[in-house]
């Protein structure tokens, strides 16, 4: 895309942008599955172990070794395993996951400032630096998982001939690993405008101006009533109106009104024939 100076975008609201939203939400839910993925010794599981009860298991992981059974729920933890544990695999699995976890929450405490809605613009220099922090945890996330899959059956034991299968750490460390790197990535391609620059929530000014002016509705038109006042009457009535000015506004000939005739009932006289 052509190089456009920052005051030839702007955002039309304050609502942090999406994929800062996408990115602060897989990059803390990836730490917490990776954590597990650490700490819990179920790296790979070996079950039919020669000379041992058919229902027990033995669950490796990098810092520790457990026995279990399938038909209870008791494990047994610390358990010694010199020729696993001096596996090239053991030490820089140890070495890679605990670096991913102190650099995701690096990341996270470097993408969170940038990231704030309660200004005008994120800083997306800041935002992406921690996103690319945020990546790379994933990436040291999956090159041990990816390694000790790879070599799972290979793995030296005391117990070479037993039935070696993946443990659940396996599968919650690609998942963890995996959304630390989409997380990242997403926050990272913020620092860059593309695709129009709907990626970080913003439009070039002379769209939002031509936007606008679309939009404006004409002006209204003026129209001339005409004045509707009237003199009001000089005696005191209920009416807005005099009668004089009601009859002025009639626009149709009104019949007049008969004359009174006067009675006079004091006449005593005689009744002529015009009378009758």
């Amino acid at each position: 895309m052509p190089n456009r100076s920052a005051e030839e975008w702007m955002r039309v609201s304050l609502r942090t942008p999406g994929i800062l939203i996408f990115g602060l939400v897989m990059a803390p839910c990836g730490w917490v599955l990776d954590l597990t993925a650490t700490v819990a010794p179920n790296w790979r599981t070996i079950h039919n172990v020669p000379g041992r009860p058919a229902d027990e298991v033995i669950q490796q992981g990098i810092w520790d070794i457990c026995i279990a059974a399938t038909t209870t729920t008791r494990s047994t933890c610390g358990q010694e395993d010199t020729t696993y544990f001096n596996n090239q695999i053991i030490p820089i699995a140890q070495g890679l996951m605990v670096a991913s976890l102190i650099v995701t929450l690096i990341g996270l405490a470097v993408a969170i400032p940038g990231a704030r809605c309660w200004k005008d613009r994120p800083n997306w220099i800041v935002a992406g630096l921690g996103g690319l922090l945020i990546f790379l945890s994933g990436v040291m996330t999956i090159i041990p998982i990816a390694w000790y899959t790879h070599i799972l059956p290979d793995v030296a034991t005391v117990t070479p001939t037993a039935d070696v299968r993946v443990g659940y750490c396996i599968i919650l460390g690609y998942i963890g690993g995996i959304f630390e790197i989409l997380g990242g990535f997403v926050m990272f391609i913020g620092i860059c405008r593309c695709c129009g620059g709907k990626n970080r929530g913003e439009v070039r000014i002379e769209e939002v101006m031509a936007n606008r002016f679309s939009h404006q509705k004409p002006p209204s038109r003026r129209v001339d009533v005409p004045s509707l006042n009237r003199a009001r009457s000089s005696a005191s009535s209920s009416v807005p109106y005099s009668r004089d000015s009601m009859d002025e506004d009639v626009s149709f000939p009104r019949a007049k009104s008969p004359a009174v005739r006067s009675v006079n009932t004091s006449y005593n006289g005689r009744p002529y024939d015009a009378d009758l």
